[in-house]
């Protein structure tokens, strides 16, 4: 009895261990798990935290925009374009090796896709692509007030801007939008009060009989502006100033022509004001911002009468680019009697000018010049001669260049791989 007892009282024992032991555990596991609930609910309550900072945050930018969105309207009108949704990055251009596209071939598919495949072939990468052209108008459709108001509109070529990006970007080309500045007859001829006067009343018109808009006024300053920020939003990377500056024949031009809202400024401190405003302008755009030249600003010390003076551009723009055209040069510049004879020797010493110019500046834009892959006089050109140009170029240490070829017909037979 006595041992018997025993083993029931250690069995009875065992018993309340196991029971305590099995309690604790499935306690333990409970506890664990309500344990887990509440971390999962916390994370949950923190991720849910962190969405609601994220929207208040996006609301807060969105309103921002807005708030100044209906301001920049108010203050520009009819020459309103949007901000940008989100601030883009600004590029990175490449090592530019570029070419003149106009908007009638940017416009017609099977030449714009053989330059395109030029470039898939070359060592070229890069487009600069009519937005307004020579006469005022835009190679695509504008959504600005003013453009539709002036009807530059009336010729578009590109039908589809948003696909015609897509394709510069599914082959890697770098797109630059040209925009042709003051030398604009459209805006002209509808807005007589943006043009440059004749002092015997009128429009001045230039020995083509072409009229230009008066750099001088800011509204015209707003107008090619709006162009500028409606073709970063498209996706141009670039904006180049062309024809950024007055007619030339200085001399006679102020003879004949007056410049309402001068008021003792200076053509060259203009030309400056003008790019020193739109690149305040441009600033939440992002975009890189160019200017076109004369070839002779590299070595003369003024202003041609035309507002272009290397010293005063060259500071405000990221790239400068002197249309270094050796058939451009007169006889007797650079000690020849016919500089288009001589193309390297024409480049070579352009841009050695260009550097002596840049000497001691505190800041100068990148120099990226135009050459010549065009005939105009004599001797006719030839692939040959390009690549002496693009040899100097090289020589001078300067690897970007542009193509200049009005009809877009470029020397293949060297360009290509």
């Amino acid at each position: 009895m006595k041992r018997s007892g025993i083993i029931i009282t250690i069995l009875i024992l065992l018993a309340i261990v196991s029971g305590i032991f099995f309690f604790y555990r499935e306690n333990s596991s409970t506890a664990a798990s309500i344990k887990n609930q509440l971390s999962s609910k916390e994370l949950l309550q923190e991720k849910l935290d962190i969405q609601k900072t994220g929207r208040d945050e996006t609301i807060r930018r969105n309103k921002e925009l807005a708030e100044k969105d209906k301001a920049l309207k108010e203050e520009l009108k009819e020459y309103y374009v949007p901000l940008p949704e989100k601030k883009p990055q600004k590029p990175d251009p490449p090592v530019v090796k570029g070419i003149y596209v106009t908007g009638n071939i940017a416009g017609s598919k099977e030449h714009f896709e053989h330059l395109v495949d030029l470039l898939d072939n070359s060592d070229l990468n890069t487009m600069v692509i009519d937005v307004k052209d020579d006469n005022g108008l835009m190679s695509y459709k504008s959504g600005i007030q003013i453009v539709n108001e002036v009807d530059a509109n009336k010729y578009v070529r590109i039908k589809d801007v948003h696909a015609f990006m897509n394709t510069l970007t599914s082959h890697n080309i770098y797109p630059i939008a040209r925009i042709v500045t003051f030398k604009d007859r459209n805006l002209s001829e509808h807005r007589p009060d943006l043009s440059i006067r004749k002092k015997a009343g009128g429009i001045w018109r230039d020995r083509k009989g072409v009229s230009w808009v008066n750099p001088y006024d800011k509204r015209v300053w707003d107008y090619d502006i709006a162009i500028a920020k409606e073709a970063a939003l498209n996706g141009f990377k670039e904006i180049q100033f062309d024809y950024v500056r007055f007619p030339e024949n200085g001399a006679r031009v102020d003879a004949e022509a007056f410049f309402p809202g001068q008021d003792g400024k200076s053509k060259e401190d203009c030309i400056a004001d003008f790019l020193s405003y739109a690149r305040e302008q441009l600033k939440g755009y992002n975009v890189i911002i160019s200017a076109d030249v004369f070839g002779l600003t590299t070595s003369v010390s003024d202003d041609m009468g035309i507002g272009q003076k290397w010293e005063k551009i060259s500071p405000i723009v990221d790239y400068i680019s002197p249309m270094i055209y050796p058939s451009h040069y007169y006889a007797g510049n650079y000690g020849f009697s016919n500089p288009n004879a001589h193309p390297y020797e024409v480049v070579d010493k352009a841009v050695k000018d260009a550097f002596k110019k840049d000497e001691g500046a505190e800041k100068s834009a990148v120099i990226r010049p135009w050459i010549q892959d065009f005939s105009l006089g004599t001797p006719r050109y030839t692939g040959e001669d390009l690549l002496k140009q693009v040899k100097a170029l090289n020589d001078n240490g300067i690897k970007e260049y542009m193509l200049w070829n009005a009809g877009n017909k470029y020397s293949e037979d060297v360009l290509r791989k």
